[in-house]
């Protein structure tokens, strides 16, 4: 019972959470007004706006450098990860999620004249089995295309880190 207080407890720890929680709730909220239907993906989901990432690294260290001030190791810690954090989220994963675009688009626009539809079905579905082995959970999620929104765009890492300082600088330490 002690350590679920002493968790709890952790200003630290639950500005980070609050954080990340209250941007993917943010996130799911405007996906249900612009498309208005209600995704539960969203509630988990990397992609979007505003970066969930973001929000919880910024909260981090925020609250780090409230808890134990600017001059700590544990601050610049902190910092140099919400700064790879947030660089790899407008870099490498939003460049994986055009990446998946592609694909996508090319796999729907392959014309296949040598094999006929037939064989190009019969390849994809050789393609998706095999994927599938290599899951670790057993889902039927053979027929979904490659995830698009894995990255971020600066803005919605701009909106993600404010989100964050904003949260840290309201949960009472």
């Amino acid at each position: 019972m002690e350590t679920i207080r002493a968790v709890f407890g952790n200003y630290i720890l639950v500005s980070a959470v609050l954080a990340w929680l209250s941007a993917q709730v943010i996130k799911t909220l405007l996906t249900l007004f612009v498309t208005r239907k209600f995704d539960p993906e969203r509630l988990v989901g990397a992609g979007g706006m505003p970066s969930a990432h973001s929000a919880m690294v910024c909260a981090l260290t925020i609250s780090m450098s409230r808890v134990e001030g600017v001059s700590s190791p544990l601050f610049a810690l902190a910092f140099l990860f919400a700064a790879v954090v947030m660089y790899d989220a407008m870099g490498v994963r939003r460049a994986a999620g055009e990446q998946a675009k592609v694909l996508n688009r090319m796999l729907d626009q392959l014309d296949w004249p040598i094999f006929g539809k037939k064989q190009k079905e019969h390849v994809l579905e050789e393609e998706r089995s095999r994927l599938a082995s290599l899951r670790r959970d057993d889902d039927d999620d053979d027929d979904k295309e490659l995830k698009e929104g894995l990255g971020h765009t600066p803005l919605q890492v701009l909106a993600g880190a404010l989100l964050g300082i904003l949260v840290a600088m309201l949960v009472p330490r």
